[in-house]
């Protein structure tokens, strides 16, 4: 699958990306262009459009396309529940969700100032979304075991 957004990523520019490579389409390929451009590249190449209005796979009310993303593709993992309030806080004006979305917004806003494209930043990020679905995962077992 191919799939297309706004370039100049930052939280859930890149979160969508990690999740879909890890829990989707390890295969897929992800671009990014120009905000005015995405409707159209999508449609010339049969990409999926997302984090851009109007579209299935971005923003619904307080919720952000991370969370579309997990319904969309019915991941119902736990700990990808618990990183979607993580992404969400970050990736929207509501800093205080979660005591770890100020530091996630935090990273990926440097991290998108020292990448020198979005797929640098994605293959940088990426690990930091695999050591906070760890992190999450470690938590909900705590959780679970109280």
């Amino acid at each position: 699958m191919t799939y297309v957004t706004r370039e100049k990523a930052r939280v859930d520019r890149i979160a969508c990306p990690w999740l879909v490579r890890r829990f989707v389409d390890r295969e897929a390929t992800f671009l990014f262009v120009p905000a005015g451009d995405v409707m159209k590249t999508a449609e010339r190449r049969g990409a999926i459009p997302f984090d851009v209005p109007g579209v299935e796979l971005g923003h619904q009310g307080e919720r952000c396309s991370f969370d579309a993303f997990l319904d969309t593709y019915k991941l119902d993992d736990p700990a990808l529940r618990a990183l979607a309030l993580i992404v969400r806080g970050a990736d929207t004006d509501a800093r205080h969700l979660t005591p770890e979305s100020p530091g996630l917004y935090a990273a990926a806003t440097g991290f998108q100032a020292i990448s020198k494209d979005d797929h640098e930043n994605m293959a940088r990020q990426f690990p930091l979304y695999d050591a906070l679905y760890a992190y999450c995962r470690a938590r909900v077992r705590v959780e679970r075991a109280g």
